[in-house]
Formats: structure tokens, C-alpha cells, sequence
């Protein structure tokens, strides 16, 4: 028997957002599988994946979770290198920075406001991919729709809980969190203490059902969460597509893709 490359579909909106496209299918071909791109003008059916990738973007409509728009406050400026660990792995971080930064901002393209279209798509595959025990990772905004699709809610800003420490937005892994060591997560990624990149804004707030949290930052803020009925629904608030460099962020993919080629029934 021919050996075959699972088929993960990962989303993202239909202009812009090339960075993270090319990052997470590198991340998914390094893993064994296969990506395909998937946007609100190139859906596809869920019977033709093997598994599928929520990726982050624009913020997730409030209307969806029962909120009204709030008025975003000023953002933090990025940090950079401070906390890196090791001088080795700081050097490497260093020198790969400038180069991810660069790449990143060339094919970002900015979409500020909501996307309905892409929240409309994204919704459709999730519940379809749940219904049927599809393989799902969510990815910063991925993660917050698993969350709200099956109920829960989000806090639109997170200023009010960096008082004491700033809000890092940054590619390196500066920011720390506890995974729960009973976690699937914890499984995959061998550690209850690990080290994350930061890009976002918004995090989960109230669980939706069979919901639970995974990992969290000091602060409390959710940095991961898991739906606990079905095989493998993984979701994590930051980029693990955007550490090429760290393996223990790489499992991530691995497990996916692993997950992926389990028998699972049809729609």
C-alpha cells in the first residue's frame, strides 16, 4: 500500500493572510500531511479533508456570542528578544527573527473590522468536522471560535488583566504559561511549563460546552482549551506556525496529522 499524506484543510480569509498560510502548510508538510488552503471564495466539504486547522485573523464577530461591539483600546508596541532562554537558542532566535518579521509583514496584508463571511465558513466546517470526529487545531482566533461555537464567549480586550505586567506582542516565544498536565496538551507538547509567542487581543471567557481549559498565563488569561467529547480538538491562543525552529511547538502539527490518519465515520 502507497503511503499517503493526509489532507488538512486550513482557513484563512480570502485576501491577505499569506504569512500564516505558508508558515502553518510548511509546519503541516514538516508534520506528514498535506495542506489546502481553504477561504470563504475556495470552500471545500469536510468529506474531502483528513483534518482541519482553524488559523488566526480578524476577530470573531460578538454577534456570535450574544456581545456588542467594543471600541478596541490602544495597542501595546511589539517587544522583541528580552527572556529568551539560552544564549544558544537566543543567538538562533535572533538571527531568525528579522528574517520571520520580514517575511510576515511583506505577505500580511491588514484586514482591521470582522469578517463575516470567513466567520460563516469557518462555523459550517467546524460543526460539520465535530459532527463527523474530524482532527481540529484552532489557532488564536481558531481556538476562540472552537470556544464560541459551541457556546462560550470571548472578552473582546484583554487590557484590564496586564496592569502589572505589559501586554507582549511578539514571533518569539516570550510569554509563559501552565498547561494542565492531565491535558491532551500537555501530552503533546511534554511540558506543564511552556514558553509561547503572543499576537493577540482577545482571549475565551466563558466556556462553551463539554469546553475545558488547558492553559493559562499567570494573569489567569486562557491560552488553550480542549472540547473534551470528541478525539482531537485542540485549540491555542498563539502561533505555533511561527516557530519553525522550536520542536516541542511543531507536535502540535504532528499530533494533528497523526490524529488525521485514524479511520473516523462519515458525514
Amino acid at each position: 500500500m502507497s503511503w499517503k499524506r493526509p489532507v488538512i484543510g486550513v482557513t484563512g480569509p480570502d485576501h491577505g493572510g499569506l504569512a500564516a498560510w505558508w508558515f502553518t502548510r510548511l509546519a503541516v508538510w514538516r508534520a506528514g500531511g498535506r495542506a489546502l488552503r481553504v477561504t470563504p471564495q475556495r470552500p471545500c466539504h469536510v468529506q474531502e479533508l483528513d483534518g482541519l486547522i482553524i488559523g488566526g485573523g480578524a476577530d470573531v464577530a460578538p454577534d456570535l456570542y450574544g456581545a456588542e461591539l467594543m471600541r478596541p483600546p490602544e495597542i501595546m508596541a511589539e517587544e522583541i528578544t528580552r527572556g529568551e532562554t539560552g544564549w544558544f537558542r537566543r543567538g538562533l532566535a535572533l538571527l531568525a527573527f528579522p528574517l520571520m518579521l520580514l517575511i510576515r509583514r511583506i505577505l500580511t496584508t491588514r484586514n482591521p473590522g470582522l469578517n463575516t463571511n470567513r466567520d460563516e465558513l469557518e462555523q459550517s466546517l467546524l460543526r460539520a468536522a465535530l459532527d463527523s470526529d474530524l482532527p481540529i487545531l484552532g489557532i488564536c482566533r481558531g481556538a476562540q471560535l472552537i470556544n464560541v461555537t459551541l457556546g462560550g464567549t470571548l472578552h473582546q480586550h484583554l487590557t484590564g488583566f496586564y496592569q502589572e505586567s505589559p501586554n507582549i506582542r511578539s514571533l518569539l516565544p516570550r510569554k509563559t504559561i501552565h498547561v494542565e498536565p492531565d491535558s491532551r496538551l500537555a501530552g503533546i507538547l511534554g511540558c506543564v511549563t511552556c514558553g509561547i509567542n503572543a499576537l493577540h487581543d482577545q482571549a475565551v471567557d466563558q466556556l462553551g460546552e463539554t469546553v475545558r481549559v488547558t492553559a493559562r498565563e499567570p494573569n489567569g488569561v486562557i491560552q488553550a482549551v480542549e472540547e473534551t467529547s470528541k478525539p482531537f480538538v485542540v485549540g491555542v491562543q498563539w502561533h505555533p506556525e511561527y516557530l519553525p525552529h522550536h520542536r516541542r511547538q511543531q507536535r502540535l502539527f504532528r499530533a494533528l496529522v497523526q490524529a488525521a490518519r485514524a479511520p473516523r465515520r462519515s458525514v
